[in-house]
């Protein structure tokens, strides 16, 4: 594995960029280049189709193949897109029964502000999950905890992108990060109001040094 991929469990990660539209507070890349003290995922380039394709190998010896690393995945649409359909090939001619691997993508939910159009419908039939990043249960605290380019759009433009993924993915989630700060029981009203699953993420900073 490389900074390019790395495995938990039998679920492959796939980090395909450094560049974000947040600059969350929490955020392990701002604390330690390595994760997990196991994996240096801090990219000095961004991987080409053919390198991820290598890395991968045959997708179906993974239950879950997901896009999360350092960066928002979706910035790189296009790749992202086509190296799900090349999953998706693979597995249709191997474990297709199981639908093994599962393709997953974490994301902050800012990808149609980012492209200026719904990109939701281009993964449509490609995606089987998607967690979102909520992080807060009210634009205020979300600027204020995850930093976003697009200020106060952000936060409206997440729970939009929310609404659209339930129409084209069949498994979404919302999650946060298990901070004091964040009101999690809010933040579950949410999800429950929108009809999108819930998971809270354990806060990693205590477990690393700059």
């Amino acid at each position: 594995m490389s900074a390019f991929t790395y495995k938990i469990g039998n679920a492959l990660y796939l980090n395909i960029t450094n560049r974000c539209t947040n600059q969350c507070t929490f955020c392990i890349r701002y604390i330690s280049k390595i994760f997990n003290g196991a994996h240096p995922l801090w990219l000095t380039q961004e991987p080409t189709e053919e390198e991820l394709l290598k890395e991968i190998g045959d997708p179906t010896q993974y239950d879950e193949i997901v896009f999360c690393g350092y960066g928002e995945p979706l910035i790189r649409l296009e790749l992202v897109k086509s190296l799900c359909k090349k999953i998706a090939a693979a597995r249709e001619t191997g474990r297709s029964a199981a639908r093994s691997p599962k393709i997953r993508i974490n994301t902050n939910g800012s990808a149609n502000l980012f492209h200026q159009r719904n990109i939701l419908p281009e993964l449509d039939g490609l995606v089987d999950e998607m967690h979102i990043s909520l992080n807060a249960e009210n634009a205020q605290k979300y600027a204020a905890i995850c930093r976003p380019t697009y200020g106060e759009k952000a936060y409206p433009a997440l729970l939009e992108f929310a609404r659209e993924a339930k129409n084209h993915i069949p498994a979404v989630t919302f999650s946060v990060v298990d901070l004091p700060d964040i009101d999690k029981a809010a933040c579950q009203r949410i999800a429950n109001e929108l009809g999108i699953g819930f998971r809270v993420r354990p806060y990693y900073e205590l477990k690393y040094k700059k």
